[in-house]
C-alpha cells in the first residue's frame, strides 16, 4: 500500500502572521511529505488522501473564495479532516444561537444585521452591561473586534454591517479564556490565555499570552455537551480536532465563547505527548484512503 498524501490548506503568502513555528510542528508530526497549499489556490486536491484546513487563515477576509472552497470539497468527494458540514456551519458564528437552544451555556450574543447606536443600545440593556464587544459574525485572529464603552463611537468600518454584540465579561483580564482540545473525539490538553494589560484581545498580536492549565472538570463537561451539541446539529461523527474556548462569567459558570473547528492554533507544545494523539488522528483519516 502507497503511503498516505496529506495536504494542509495554509494562508496566501503576504499573511502577516508568522506560521513557521506551527509548519515545523506539522512537518515534525506528520512527515516531511506533507503539501501546504495556499487555500486560496486549492484548484484540485483529488490526487491527495486527506485535507485539512488547520492554517487556512484569513478565510474570513475572502468569504466568497472560502465557501466556494468547501463547495468543491464536497462536491469532488475530497476526504477532509473535519467534515465539510461542520466547517461551513462552524465557518458563522450565528451557530451560538442553534448551540444556546441546545442548552449549551454561551456568552450572551445578539445579532445586529446593520450595527448601528440604537442596535448597541438595546443590547446594553437586554445584557445589562456598559462595556460591550462586538465582532463580525464570520472572523478570526480578532479581525474587525473592538469593546465598546458607553459613549464609545462606532468604527467607521463595522458601521452598517452585520456583527455579532456580546456584552464585555471582565474574567477575560482577571482570569483568562481557557481553551480546551480534543482529538479524535478525545481530551489532549488544556491553556489559558491572556491578553495584555488593557487589552481584552489574547492573540499574541496584541500582546497577548498563554500557559498551560489543568482543565477543571466544568470546563470539560461544558468543552464536551457543546462537541456534542454541534454532532448532533451537522449530523457528524467525532472530529479530527477541536478546540474550545470559554470563560467564566461574572458568577463563575463557564459558558462557552466559540467552537475552533477550521483553523484553530493547536498549541501542541503543551500536550503532554507533543502532539502524537493529533498526528495519528490525522494519519487515521488519511490512511483509510491511502
Amino acid at each position: 500500500m502507497r503511503p498516505a498524501s496529506l495536504a494542509i490548506l495554509c494562508p496566501v503568502p503576504e499573511y502577516e502572521e508568522d506560521w513557521s513555528h506551527i509548519k515545523a510542528d506539522y512537518i515534525r508530526l506528520l512527515g516531511e511529505d506533507t503539501v501546504f497549499v495556499d487555500w486560496t489556490q486549492a484548484k484540485d486536491l483529488t490526487e491527495y488522501d486527506l485535507v485539512t484546513p488547520l492554517l487556512a487563515w484569513g478565510y474570513q477576509r475572502d468569504c466568497p473564495c472560502w465557501f466556494d472552497l468547501l463547495d468543491r470539497l464536497e462536491r469532488d468527494g475530497i476526504p477532509v479532516s473535519n467534515p465539510v458540514r461542520i466547517l461551513r456551519w462552524n465557518s458563522d458564528k450565528a451557530y451560538l444561537a442553534e448551540l444556546e437552544a441546545a442548552g449549551i451555556a454561551t456568552v450572551p450574543t445578539r445579532m445586529a444585521e446593520a450595527l448601528d447606536d440604537a442596535a448597541l443600545a438595546e443590547a446594553r440593556v437586554a445584557f445589562g452591561a456598559t462595556a460591550l464587544v462586538i465582532k463580525p459574525p464570520i472572523s478570526g485572529g480578532a479581525d474587525g473586534t473592538f469593546r465598546l464603552e458607553r459613549g464609545d463611537p462606532i468604527p467607521p468600518t463595522v458601521r452598517g454591517q452585520r456583527m455579532m454584540i456580546q456584552p464585555y465579561l471582565a474574567n477575560i483580564a482577571d482570569e483568562g479564556e481557557y481553551s480546551l482540545f480534543y482529538f479524535a473525539g478525545r481530551f489532549s490538553h488544556a491553556i489559558i490565555k491572556h491578553p495584555a494589560k488593557g487589552d481584552f484581545r489574547v492573540q499574541d498580536q496584541f500582546g497577548g499570552y498563554e500557559e498551560a492549565t489543568e482543565a477543571p472538570a466544568l470546563a470539560k463537561e461544558l468543552a464536551e455537551a457543546a462537541l456534542a451539541a454541534a454532532s448532533k446539529i451537522t449530523q457528524t461523527d467525532a472530529l479530527a480536532y477541536a478546540r474550545v474556548d470559554m470563560l467564566r462569567d461574572g458568577e463563575g459558570r463557564f459558558r462557552l465563547m466559540e467552537l475552533e473547528l477550521i483553523e484553530p492554533s493547536l498549541f501542541l507544545r503543551f500536550a503532554a505527548d507533543s502532539g502524537e494523539a493529533f498526528a495519528h488522528a490525522l494519519r487515521s483519516k488519511a490512511s483509510s484512503r491511502g
